[in-house]
C-alpha cells in the first residue's frame, strides 16, 4: 500500500512533537551550570528545574491519553502543543529559579498531550499493518534523535546566546505544527475511552510528589504522606471499575518485572545524566557546546542500537538485550567512578557509548515484556505505565543524585 502525502505529513508532525517534548529532558541538563550561575540557585534549584518536568509527565501521561480518547486526538494534541509553547516562552523570561520551575512544570503539562496522543494519531493515520509497522519504528527512533540532539543544540545556545536560549528553539517548532496539525491530521477519537479518575489522578501526584520532595528538599518525615497516599491510592483503586492505575496487571510477573526493570533503569539514567552535564562543565572545564559535543555518543547509540534492540527481542525475546543493557549499565557505571578532570578525552567518550548501548538496548524489551502477556484491550494502557515508571525513575535519579553530590565539587 502506498503512502500518501497527508500520512507523511501527519508522521512528520508527530516525530517533531516528540523530538521537542523529549528533547527538553536532555537540553535542559546542559544548561544546568549556566542556570545555576545566573539565577543564583541552589543544587535543590537544579534538581527542580529537571524534575518538575518529569515528574508531570510521570502523574499526567495517562490522563492525557484517555482524555484524547474521549474529546478527540487533534483537539488534546494542539492544546498540548499550545501549552508546551507557553511553557517554554515562560521558561525563558523566568526572572528566577521558582518561576523557571512553574514554567518548566507547565510545559510538562503540554508534554503529556504530545507523546501518547502522537502515538495513537500515527496508528490511527496508517491503517495498513506493514505501512504502520514502519511508521512507529520511525516514531519509536526520535526519542535517540531527540536525545543526541539535546545536549549539542543546547550546547551551541547556551554558549552563543545563553540558556534561555533553549526554550526559543521550541517556539517557531510548536508554531508550525498547530498550523500543520489542523491542515492535515483528522480527528479521531476511541470507541471506549477510560472514566476519568480525579481522586486516582490526585493520590497518584500526593504519592510522587511527596517522595520527590523528601528526597530533593532531605526532609524526612514527608515519607509518611508518601506512603499513607500510597496506601490510599491502592485501596481506591482496586475498588473501580476503570482505575487510573490498573492494578489488575501487576498479577502478571512479567508485567511487574518490566515495571520494576523500568523505574530502577531510568534512575539510574537520569542520575547519570544530571551528574554528567556537571562533571563536564564544572570538573573539565568545558564549554557547553563542547560538554553537549562529548555527550554525542550516548544519543548515537541509542539511535544506532534501539532498532537492533528490537529485531533482536522479536527473534530471541527480551532476555539477551536486557542482559546486554545491564552489562553495559554496570560497566559504565563502573567506569565513571574512576573518571576525573584529566581523564583522557577517548575513555570518557568510550564510557558514554557504553552507557547509550545500555539506553538503547533498555526500552524495546522493557515495552515488549509488559504487553507480551497483557489483553489487548489493555496494551495500551500497560505501555503508558511503563513510561509513567520511566519518568518516575528519571525524577528519582534526579533528586538522589543532587543529594549526593550537593557537596561536591560537582556543583561550584
Amino acid at each position: 500500500m502506498r503512502v500518501s502525502t497527508r500520512q507523511r505529513v501527519v508522521l512528520a508532525i508527530c516525530c517533531a512533537s516528540i523530538i521537542v517534548s523529549l528533547m527538553d529532558v536532555s537540553i535542559v541538563n546542559v544548561a544546568l551550570p549556566s542556570i545555576h550561575s545566573d539565577l543564583r540557585t541552589s543544587v535543590s534549584g537544579l534538581q527542580w528545574t529537571v524534575d518538575a518536568y518529569t515528574l508531570v509527565l510521570a502523574v499526567l501521561l495517562p490522563l492525557a491519553g484517555s482524555t484524547a480518547d474521549r474529546i478527540g486526538r487533534r483537539r488534546v494534541f494542539q492544546l498540548g502543543l499550545v501549552v508546551f509553547g507557553l511553557g517554554s516562552l515562560a521558561c525563558s523570561l523566568a526572572p528566577g529559579i521558582g518561576w523557571l520551575i512553574a514554567a518548566r512544570a507547565v510545559q510538562a503539562v503540554g508534554g503529556t498531550m504530545l507523546n501518547p496522543v502522537a502515538m495513537a494519531i500515527v496508528v490511527t493515520t496508517f491503517p495498513d499493518r506493514a505501512e504502520r509497522a514502519k511508521a512507529i519504528g520511525i516514531f519509536g527512533s526520535m526519542s535517540g534523535l531527540a536525545l543526541a540532539l539535546g545536549p549539542i543544540l543546547g550546547g551551541a545556545l547556551v554558549d552563543s546566546w545563553g540558556w534561555r536560549s533553549i526554550f526559543w528553539v521550541n517556539l517557531p517548532i510548536v508554531v508550525i505544527a498547530v498550523v500543520c496539525t489542523q491542515l492535515f491530521v483528522p480527528e479521531t477519537r476511541a470507541d471506549h475511552a477510560r472514566r476519568f479518575d480525579p481522586v486516582g489522578q490526585l493520590l497518584l501526584i500526593l504519592t510522587l510528589g511527596t517522595l520527590v520532595a523528601a528526597i530533593i528538599e532531605s526532609v524526612p518525615w514527608l515519607l509518611i504522606l508518601t506512603v499513607l497516599a500510597a496506601t490510599a491510592l491502592i485501596a481506591y483503586e482496586r475498588r473501580r471499575t476503570e482505575p487510573l492505575l490498573e492494578l489488575r496487571l501487576f498479577r502478571s510477573v512479567r508485567f511487574s518485572s518490566a515495571l520494576v526493570i523500568a523505574l530502577v533503569a531510568y534512575v539510574g539514567f537520569g542520575a547519570y545524566l544530571f551528574v554528567t552535564t556537571l562533571y563536564l562543565q564544572n570538573v573539565r572545564g568545558l564549554p557547553a557546546l563542547a560538554a553537549g559535543v562529548t555527550l554525542l555518543p550516548v544519543g548515537l547509540a541509542i539511535l544506532l542500537v534501539a532498532p537492533y534492540a528490537g529485531r533482536l527481542v522479536a527473534a530471541r525475546g527480551p532476555r539477551l538485550p536486557l542482559l546486554i543493557a545491564g552489562t553495559a549499565f554496570v560497566v559504565s557505571v563502573l567506569a565513571s567512578f574512576a573518571l576525573g578532570a584529566a581523564t583522557p578525552l577517548p575513555i570518557v567518550l568510550a564510557i558514554y557509548l557504553v552507557f547509550g548501548i545500555f539506553v538503547g538496548m533498555i526500552n524495546p524489551p522493557l515495552v515488549n515484556t509488559a504487553v507480551s502477556e497483557t489483553p489487548t484491550d489493555m496494551a495500551g494502557l500497560a505501555s503508558s505505565m511503563v513510561s509513567t515508571g520511566r519518568q518516575v525513575g528519571i525524577s528519582l535519579g534526579v533528586a538522589i543524585a543532587g543529594a549526593v553530590i550537593a557537596s561536591t565539587a560537582l556543583v561550584r
